[in-house]
């Protein structure tokens, strides 16, 4: 089993989830969001920092997975957004973490079996794929959602290695 933390960044909140997934089935450890506060949006960006710090001290995951930014209507959004996942992407290379970039599509697909599946969807495959009692908050879902579309990602390209290995 691996210890996946996911990131789902944004300027207002962060969501993080942490599983542990061996490719076959996933395990819920934590999730949650960060409040992202500040007078500048240097402070908001140092909080998101030192909060990822955190939680890559308390719980040691082995890799990350995090959202691709995508341009939607607004630039500005796009920036920020970029921004906040700069501040955690920094947070756990310090610590050594190797850092795995998804497309909301992808995370969509692998959790959803659609890539435009709705945030609502999202929350209930997410509540059903590691068996939780209720309906995570939306950021946490979408963070936990990138962790299991990594662990499936990683999962498959092992499988495809083995494979490969076992044909040359």
């Amino acid at each position: 089993m691996i210890r996946i933390l996911g990131i789902d960044p944004g300027s207002r909140f962060t969501g993080f989830g942490i599983i542990e997934s061996d490719g076959r089935s996933a395990r819920y450890v934590t999730s949650g969001f960060v409040r992202v506060s500040g007078e500048s949006w240097a402070e908001r960006l140092g909080v998101i920092f030192a909060a990822v710090g955190e939680l890559v001290v308390t719980h040691e995951p082995q890799e990350m997975a995090i959202e691709r930014v995508f341009m939607h209507r607004n630039a500005d959004s796009a920036l920020k957004l970029g921004q906040a996942r700069g501040a955690a992407i920094c947070a756990v290379i310090q610590h050594g973490v190797p850092v795995h970039e998804y497309s909301p599509a992808e995370i969509k697909q692998s959790v959803v079996g659609k890539g435009r599946a709705a945030k609502e969807q999202v929350q209930h495959m997410v509540r059903v794929l590691l068996s939780l009692p209720g309906t995570p908050q939306a950021d946490a879902a979408d963070a936990l959602a990138a962790a299991l579309c990594h662990g499936n990602t990683r999962a498959s390209l092992a499988q495809i290695a083995h494979t490969t290995r076992g044909h040359t």
